[in-house]
């Protein structure tokens, strides 16, 4: 298991190299949550708080790939926004897949505590994102400060991480 975890990790680090510049929201930090988040299960952090993390990265993917299918010709709808978001959250179900996770187990408010926070780090990000945008149309299309398009996001990721670790404490 372990190594075929390393194979994958290895090819789709090489794959990232290798990618052309995609201006996501958050690239750098896409690869970054997405590296961390099994750690910070590791490290005890609530299910809640990772699954902020997870569905705000989730979401950047998604942003991602749909604005680099734009970028390619990919003018349908179904394909360039419904696909990559199924797929993506899709993925992102498969953690009820892995061993020891049963969906349901844990618990906030009578909804499994990672599928409410991926559902809260994907508004939490979507807002973030929307408000970046207009920011930056009320700016003359011009960001106030350096990489607001990174920090604006994350802002709204660290807001509802703070409330809901403050629930859960």
């Amino acid at each position: 298991m372990k190594k075929v975890f390393f194979v994958f990790l290895s090819a789709s680090f090489a794959a990232f190299l290798l990618m052309p510049v995609a201006m996501a929201v958050c690239p750098v930090c896409t690869v970054a949550v997405g590296a961390g988040l099994e750690g910070a299960r590791l490290l005890g952090v609530d299910d809640v708080i990772t699954g902020i993390w997870a569905g705000g990265l989730t979401l950047s993917l998604f942003f991602w790939t749909a604005g680099w299918l734009k970028r390619h010709g990919v003018k349908n709808a179904f394909w360039q926004i419904v696909v990559p978001f199924i797929f993506y959250y899709g993925l992102l179900g498969g953690v009820y897949a892995l061993p020891g996770v049963v969906f349901g187990a844990n618990t906030l408010w009578g909804i499994d505590k990672f599928l409410l926070g991926t559902i809260v780090g994907t508004i939490a990000f979507y807002l973030g994102a929307r408000w970046y945008v207009k920011i930056k149309r009320d700016n003359g299309g011009h960001a106030k400060f350096a990489f607001q398009k990174v920090v604006v996001p994350l802002f709204f990721l660290l807001i509802a991480t703070l409330i809901f670790w403050l629930i859960t404490k």
